[in-house]
């Protein structure tokens, strides 16, 4: 299914049919329909219609996340929506400004839903993820080992692969983090990680909501150097304009996530008009329930 969401994101502009989507993956369409439903929550159709710059300008429009908002009241994020329940603890100052000297680094290669990806692990948690679908697997290796570059590296997917099996939603269960960053990108990644999934902010926000209203541009480097994609979610961080703006691991992967989320988002909010379950109580306006 990894394979057929690449498949997707490479002829949207082509908008193919599910008969030709599905020969390409040597499949019948009825199989693939029902394989790519289940994996994803939405059907392949539907799935193309977020693959397009309209509908990350609708996520802004529609679904915009207050931050502040989140800050006052303490929502990281927990709805019905989140497959990942995250504890994250942060390395000292001296970690990073020593390169990472005394660390003891896992990596391994792992399959998920946005292609390839190099995962990197202290004891601690889950410190770096790479996706090599559009950079290739040396330059995230380069990449990764760079931020850190007095650390010992390790090569063990076999202990990395409980921690991977959680984030990407395999198994379930906590997933610990280790944030290895400056303190002012640690600020800028603890914002992110207070965007719901399903919904995306702006990098003059973050900067607002963190008490540096002129600092945008500061915020936009230090999204970019966020080195555990995905989970810390800089995906959902765009421009004013609601243009995508840049991607680390490439625009591809950047369009798959924010489609990814935005119909299973849908998908759960489908489920919610058939449900008869009484409602939590709503959130102030502006927060995402």
């Amino acid at each position: 299914m990894a394979e057929a969401i690449r498949l997707i994101g490479e002829r949207r502009e082509d908008q193919p049919s599910l008969d030709a989507l599905a020969a390409e993956m040597g499949m019948s369409p009825a199989h693939f329909q029902k394989l790519f439903s289940q994996w994803v929550g939405v059907s392949p159709k539907r799935y193309l219609q977020y693959l397009t710059l309209d509908h990350a300008r609708s996520l802004l429009r529609d679904r915009f996340t207050v931050l502040d908002t989140s800050f006052e009241t303490g929502l990281s994020g927990p709805s019905r929506l989140h497959d990942l329940f995250l504890r994250w603890e942060a390395m000292s100052p001296g970690a990073y400004a020593s390169g990472g000297a005394g660390l003891d680094i896992r990596w391994g290669w792992f399959d998920t839903p946005f292609g390839e990806a190099l995962v990197m692990g202290t004891d601690r948690g889950i410190c770096g993820i790479a996706f090599a679908a559009e950079t290739g697997r040396d330059a995230a290796m380069a990449d990764m080992t760079g931020r850190w570059p007095a650390a010992r590296f390790c090569e063990a997917p076999a202990a990395l692969a409980p921690l991977v099996g959680s984030a990407f939603g395999g198994t379930g269960g906590e997933t610990r983090l280790c944030l290895i960053g400056a303190p002012f990108q640690l600020q800028v990644w603890e914002a992110l990680l207070r965007i719901p999934s399903g919904h995306v902010t702006t990098y003059s926000e973050i900067a607002r909501v963190i008490g540096r209203p002129k600092a945008s541009r500061a915020v936009g480097s230090a999204v970019g150097r966020n080195p555990v994609s995905w989970l810390i979610p800089c995906h959902r961080a765009l421009r004013k304009s609601g243009e995508l703006g840049g991607y680390h691991w490439g625009l591809p992967v950047k369009r798959a996530m924010l489609a990814w989320e935005a119909a299973r988002a849908d998908a759960a909010t489908d489920t919610d008009r058939s449900d008869t379950a009484p409602r939590p109580v709503a959130l102030p306006s502006g927060t995402a329930a």
